[in-house]
């Protein structure tokens, strides 16, 4: 497997609402923020073994965040919302 794919998914995004998504073969994973739908599904085809057969993205822009009188902004995200052919799924756990 090449470690391309690796940078491109950074990690599944593990909420209530993707677990629920789960169940109808549709899982959620933070990406890299450069990466476009075409390369995200490339990626998971390789390093799940699975068909994808849609890939939807959303940007999730930084916030703001505060330590004592110093303020900033968290990093930005890319979020990607696959989903799979029927009757195949991913074992995230």
């Amino acid at each position: 497997m090449n470690t391309k794919y690796l940078e491109i998914i950074k990690a599944p995004v593990v909420t209530e609402k993707s677990a629920a998504l789960a169940e109808n073969n549709t899982y959620s994973f933070y990406v890299d923020v450069k990466a476009n739908k075409t390369e995200i599904k490339d990626a998971i085809e390789k390093i799940f073994k699975v068909t994808v057969e849609e890939v939807r993205t959303i940007n999730v822009h930084p916030r703001k965040k505060r330590v004592g009188r110093y303020t900033g902004l968290t990093n930005r995200k890319k979020k990607a919302i696959v989903r799979l052919a029927d009757g195949q799924s991913i074992n995230l756990g």
